[in-house]
């Protein structure tokens, strides 16, 4: 293992606030003139008011700042973030990948960049000859019979595919008895949240000592009521639900549908194809998978893959072959489709750069990174099983590691101190306190794009921080982050009173 570097001293306070390179930022409220503007405008002419009494009476109140003063407050906000490109970022079950150059190169490329969705459908053939490549590949990879490629992002996929469910359901007469969606203990929050918005009740399938679903517990969850089942493989736990096949066998002879959440499809891409295992329905998280940006809640996208039986349910618009020409089908007159879930296509940048990945990397390719990152994650496990604690035995996992509190106990260090104490060794911290059945998680995701001399940094530096706090060097622990732009907050006063405007006093 590596040497820890030597240990830097507290630094002490600045006139300005500054630590060196570290500069403190203050708000642009605070930065700037409320009477002045780096722009030159003309005198606004006078107009008559046709707001009726409500137009606004007085100051806007912005802060006018100069060029310079601008340009240099956003650069010094982006030195503050941490992100992959800064250095490893092991969020466990949020899949932080490398997104290489080239995709984005090629998402700016004009004529991707540049199109609208209202253009006229015979300007944008490339565009959805491109998208029709990617729901090929898409179809491909998963061994399924249809794509909607309009779902903006996980959840709103889930959405998607559980209102396919709903509407088959309700084609075969059964949409008043069919009321129950199985969701495991383990899942995402979302699978609940979307069943229940879809007016079904969640029934939990309980999961085995071992952290994976038995199919005799789903066989005695089942009844004529159950719509449908919503399962994650490899699950939140990181393992691979290894009688997967055998319980999509009992949801479907009980009449039932399979709604595989793909959070985690970047496990086993190239490897295995969950329509093989009887999946009905599963999202895909291009970001995950493919290595298109997250999206910071903005232009995300989440494919759904459908089965032969839920094909005919997919959701408009979709691509369509029209002897040359392709063709988007815009209405859902005629056919069985649910109908619309968004005003367009879909998110034309993300589809640009998840085929660029996928042109790239070819099956082998793609195959061989879902490959290095289950070695990635089994890399850390087994480098730091001898010193935490696994809630569910020493054994391989897939492409993430879950370790629990236990190992702390005694230490007076908790799971939140100990990820406090990774921001000041320049780690952004592993997923904290998720999945929820594990006590005092930690859901470590290393992916497929580190190099083993970044692993083992990181290793030797969670081992270090595990000495630390097994030494009894709660200082280390409980006064972290001392390193940070800003120190530890009232996390508890954060959030139940948290400061949503500036006020001058």
């Amino acid at each position: 293992m590596l040497d820890r570097p030597a240990h830097i001293e507290e630094t002490p306070e600045t006139f300005t606030g500054n630590r060196g390179l570290d500069q403190e930022e203050p708000l642009l409220f605070e930065i700037g003139r409320l009477d002045a503007t780096g722009v030159d405008l003309d005198e606004a002419p006078q107009i008559t008011p046709r707001l009726g009494g409500l137009e606004r009476k007085d100051a806007i109140g912005l802060p006018g700042l100069t060029e310079p003063e601008t340009m240099r407050h956003y650069v010094r906000l982006s030195r503050k973030n941490y992100s992959i490109d800064a250095g490893l970022y092991p969020l466990g079950s949020c899949t932080m990948k490398h997104n290489p150059r080239l995709n984005e190169k090629m998402a700016r490329l004009e004529g991707f960049a540049d199109i609208h969705p209202l253009q006229p459908v015979s300007t944008v053939q490339g565009a959805l000859a491109l998208m029709q490549t990617l729901a090929d590949w898409l179809m491909t990879l998963t061994g399924m019979h249809a794509v909607a490629l309009s779902p903006k992002a996980g959840a709103h996929g889930e959405l998607c595919g559980m209102m396919a469910i709903k509407s088959a359901i309700a084609a075969r007469g059964e949409g008043a008895t069919r009321n129950v969606v199985l969701i495991p203990q383990s899942a995402h929050g979302t699978n609940p949240a979307t069943a229940a918005l879809l007016g079904f009740s969640v029934r939990v399938a309980p999961a085995a000592e071992d952290g994976t679903v038995r199919a005799d517990s789903v066989r005695a969850a089942l009844g004529p009521d159950v719509a449908a089942i919503m399962l994650t493989n490899p699950n939140t736990c990181g393992l691979f639900e290894r009688e997967i096949a055998e319980i999509a066998e009992a949801v479907h002879e009980a009449g039932a549908y399979f709604y595989c959440d793909g959070a985690n499809f970047n496990a086993i891409a190239g490897v295995a194809r969950p329509g093989d295992f009887g999946v009905d329905a599963m999202h895909i998280n291009l970001h995950k998978t493919f290595s298109t940006p997250h999206g910071g809640g903005g232009p995300g996208a989440g494919p759904v893959v459908l089965s032969k039986r839920l094909a005919p349910f997919a959701p408009v618009p979709f691509i369509r072959r029209d002897g040359e020409k392709l063709a988007l089908v815009e209405h859902a007159e005629g056919t069985q489709s649910f109908g619309r879930m968004t005003a367009f296509h879909g998110q034309m940048g993300m589809f640009v750069r998840a085929l660029a990945y996928m042109l790239a990397h070819g099956g082998d390719g793609i195959a061989q990174a879902s490959k290095d990152a289950v070695l990635s994650a089994n890399y850390v496990r087994a480098s730091l099983r001898e010193v935490m604690s696994q809630p569910f035995g020493d054994r391989p996992c897939m492409h993430e590691v879950l370790f629990d509190d236990a190992w702390l106990k005694g230490t007076g260090v908790t799971t939140l101190d100990f990820a406090k104490a990774m921001i000041d060794e320049g780690y952004h911290p592993m997923t904290m306190y998720f999945p929820l059945v594990v006590h005092g998680a930690m859901l470590i995701e290393p992916t497929e794009s580190e190099s083993k001399a970044s692993l083992d940094l990181f290793i030797a530096t969670l081992r270090d921080l595990v000495k630390s706090a097994k030494e009894g060097d709660t200082k280390r622990f409980a006064e972290a982050p001392r390193f940070a732009p800003r120190r530890r907050v009232d996390e508890t006063l954060a959030a139940r009173k948290p400061v949503l405007r500036w006020s001058v006093g």
